[in-house]
């Protein structure tokens, strides 16, 4: 896999590349992390896997402040924890809209998925 698979990582390391930016007049790798990773051909595929991450990110923390079990998060969507855990799982990139919607719903809180 080509892509950093940490959000953390991707932010800290635009913030270095930008740095390293303003510390020169030229740029051998462009000027910023985000064209960096659409010259190499690999921005779609980090910026898929970031955005997975930082839904399962927000579920984990989500069912860990409300103290909700997978089975529980299951039973009030009335799945399988076998979808949960697919929910849930990084790597899973089948994860549909609808499926966010009912987890949203049955945590209380807001789906809100915007273009920037």
């Amino acid at each position: 896999d080509n892509c950093i698979k940490n959000d953390t990582i991707i932010i800290y390391k635009m913030k270095s590349v930008n740095k390293l930016n303003e510390n020169k007049k030229t740029n051998p790798i462009g000027s910023n992390f985000i064209e960096y990773l659409a010259e190499e051909g690999i921005l779609e595929e980090c910026l898929a896997l970031s955005s997975k991450e930082l839904i399962v990110y927000q579920l984990r923390n989500i069912m860990k402040e409300e103290a909700i079990t997978k089975q529980e998060l299951a039973n009030r969507m009335h799945t399988s924890r076998a979808a949960i855990n697919r929910l849930l799982d990084e790597n899973n990139q089948s994860v549909t809209l609808d499926t966010l919607e009912k987890a949203a719903k049955f945590l209380n809180k807001k789906l809100i998925i915007k273009f920037v």
